[in-house]
């Protein structure tokens, strides 16, 4: 059996049982069996690096049998981005695994507003919590330069995934971690009025449907990473009226939202006083999926 014999028969195999993800739309039976051939060759990377490679791995019959083993693997149900420990998001390449959420490319809405705004604004310390794996708070790192950035997470788990995320694309020196609840960590005179972006992709599906996820994501992701609580908004309730303190006059709160919570959520921060300038910021269907606001020149709020 040839190389190109070989991929075929495998890719077929995926193609006959593949079940769209539409958490994933960047995976793809073709670019799913070039990253699980890289991973096999001890070469690991993203469906979206893999698929951009013109270049197929050589694999030997052992490699080929540790290929079948991962195909195995996410037939099984196993994330993609677990098996090969790898997850493309905004130009980066990060490690990926079972501490933390598994970075989406609909985050990335919230990404490219929030690094607009840095550059807009001309921001020099952002915060980022319910970092996960630091993605986030990476991205703005890498796509603004001199800007001075930290992250958090509830889990000490997730941010020693971040930590390593940030060892990995040499940003450890602008990019900060440390363990907390929310915007607890920063409850300090460093950071009181002193940080022009807050940025947050929270928890937001209601306790009540995490059941009723894809075992994809239920089975294999922290439940920490989704649960919003009863209603799903608890910790984004938390996020609008903690951030006032921390935001200099001026200065930005960023944060995604689920399906429907955008427009609910935009107009409470309109009825805050501690806020102006409310922006949502819409997917390619429409959807809100990404609240901004404006911390106001006066004291309301606060």
């Amino acid at each position: 059996m040839t190389p190109e014999d070989a991929y075929a028969t495998r890719l077929e195999r995926l193609r006959r049982a593949w079940h769209p993800n539409p958490d994933k739309p960047e995976e793809s039976p073709e670019n799913t069996l070039l990253a699980l051939a890289w991973t096999a060759a001890g070469q690991p990377r993203s469906a979206v690096a893999a698929g951009a490679s013109d270049a197929l791995p050589g694999l030997d019959a052992a490699a080929l049998e540790r290929l079948d083993a991962l195909v195995a693997q996410r037939l099984a149900g196993v994330p993609l981005a677990h098996i090969t420990g790898r997850q493309h998001f905004m130009g980066l390449e990060l490690a990926a695994g079972p501490e933390a959420l598994i970075p989406r490319a609909e985050t990335e809405l919230l990404g490219r507003a929030a690094i607009d705004l840095a550059l807009a604004t001309g921001a020099r310390v952002a915060v980022d919590v319910c970092t996960g794996s630091g993605n986030l708070a990476l991205a703005l790192a890498h796509h603004v330069e001199g800007l001075e950035v930290h992250g958090a997470d509830l889990s000490e788990e997730a941010v020693g995934l971040a930590r390593r995320n940030a060892a990995m694309l040499g940003l450890e020196q602008r990019v900060r971690f440390r363990a907390g609840d929310l915007l607890a960590p920063f409850d300090s005179p460093q950071f009181h009025g002193g940080v022009d972006l807050v940025v947050c992709n929270p928890p937001y599906i209601s306790s009540g449907k995490v059941a009723a996820m894809d075992p994809e994501i239920s089975g294999h992701e922290p439940r920490l990473a989704f649960d919003g609580g009863t209603l799903g908004v608890s910790i984004l309730t938390r996020l609008m009226h903690e951030a006032p303190p921390l935001l200099r006059v001026g200065g930005w709160l960023a944060f995604e939202v689920g399906t429907g919570q955008g427009t609910t959520m935009a107009r409470r921060l309109r009825n805050d006083p501690a806020w102006d300038d409310v922006r949502e910021c819409s997917d390619g269907h429409g959807v809100v999926r990404a609240v901004l606001a404006r911390r106001r020149a006066d004291n309301g709020g606060t």
